[in-house]
């Protein structure tokens, strides 16, 4: 899976699907060259087994604090951060805040910066409803129930990376949160980016999922250590990592040397995209992208073949780019 399954035992952080964060997809906008995108998506609301039970519907938890991080200086730290929060859901409505932070509001945990736009209203029809910003922007946005571009042989992996020719994924929803911004707001040519989702309760924000690069924490962590991995910030993340991460890597065939060089490709745990190439993980990631395959790859140099599976059909060709959601059983 991507990061849909990123707590322990293969379960959603918190024990709410809601709070997981499945995908980061970063790219150059198909309608501007001089705009980028960026896609977080969370709450898979039809998946594979095993997951817990569905108490939850297609909403976005509003009691969490949704974000986009922004590192334009390479020291994975955030300078800046859209930041989004969203209201009880009710006779199938719900509504967002979104804020936009720089410097050090960029690094507060809670909301801060600029309002971009209050009760804006998110969409589980499939029909896309923009906001529309002018400052800092000119910005659009919008937040609802699209189809999931992510696409998986889960069974192939859980047994013995024999690939069945199935996608687990076809036919699921997730919620998304899709950006399209100048890229000059962003900083330099290469950003590093990564999403993160916070969970408040008791007054205090908990950070309960977060991640750069795909499937990697449901992949790479043991259970014991996925929801710790989940708490923490990718400044960390070398000083934390480098030495299991390396172990790992050796076991699927890796010379030491090569194991570190290896982990390092991911490790801080940040996104990396150069817009001046053309995004295709690891630079940025587009939603065509075979990540599944690439980080079975990645885990063993290479001896593990691509699952063979083909990006999903309904994607669109202009903003918010994920198609409509599919219809629920």
């Amino acid at each position: 899976m991507s990061n849909h399954f990123s707590a322990d035992n293969l379960g959603f952080p918190g024990d709410d699907r809601r709070l997981e964060l499945t995908d980061l997809y970063v790219f150059t906008s198909m309608e501007d060259p001089g705009r980028t995108i960026l896609i977080i998506d969370a709450n898979p609301t039809v998946a594979p087994p095993p997951v817990p039970p569905a108490t939850t519907g297609p909403e976005f938890c509003p009691d969490a604090v949704y974000r986009i991080n922004i590192d334009t200086d390479g020291d994975a730290h955030a300078d800046l951060a859209f930041t989004f929060t969203f209201s009880e859901y009710a006779n199938g409505s719900q509504t967002g805040t979104a804020w936009y932070a720089t410097g050090a509001d960029a690094r507060q945990p809670e909301p801060a910066g600029r309002v971009l736009a209050e009760s804006f209203p998110v969409s589980f029809d499939g029909t896309v409803q923009p906001v529309l910003i002018d400052e800092p922007g000119p910005i659009r946005f919008c937040a609802g129930l699209r189809s999931d571009p992510f696409f998986a042989d889960v069974e192939g992996a859980l047994h013995g990376l024999k690939w069945t020719g199935n996608d687990d994924f076809a036919n699921n929803n997730v919620d998304s949160i899709a950006l399209d911004v100048p890229s000059d707001l962003l900083g330099g040519t290469t950003i590093g980016v990564w999403a993160s989702i916070s969970r408040r309760r008791d007054g205090k924000l908990e950070q309960m999922d977060r991640g750069g690069n795909p499937t990697i924490n449901p992949f790479v962590n043991p259970d014991g250590e996925k929801n710790r991995y989940n708490s923490r910030q990718p400044a960390d993340d070398v000083a934390n990592y480098l030495g299991p991460w390396s172990q790992l890597l050796e076991q699927g065939g890796y010379s030491p040397e090569e194991a570190r060089k290896t982990a390092l490709q991911c490790l801080p745990d940040i996104l990396q995209y150069d817009r001046s190439r053309p995004a295709s993980y690891p630079n940025g990631r587009a939603l065509v992208d075979d990540v599944f395959s690439y980080r079975f790859a990645w885990l063993s140099n290479g001896k593990v073949p691509p699952t063979g599976l083909q990006p999903h059909d309904d994607m669109l060709p202009h903003f918010p780019y994920l198609g409509p959601p599919n219809p629920l059983p």
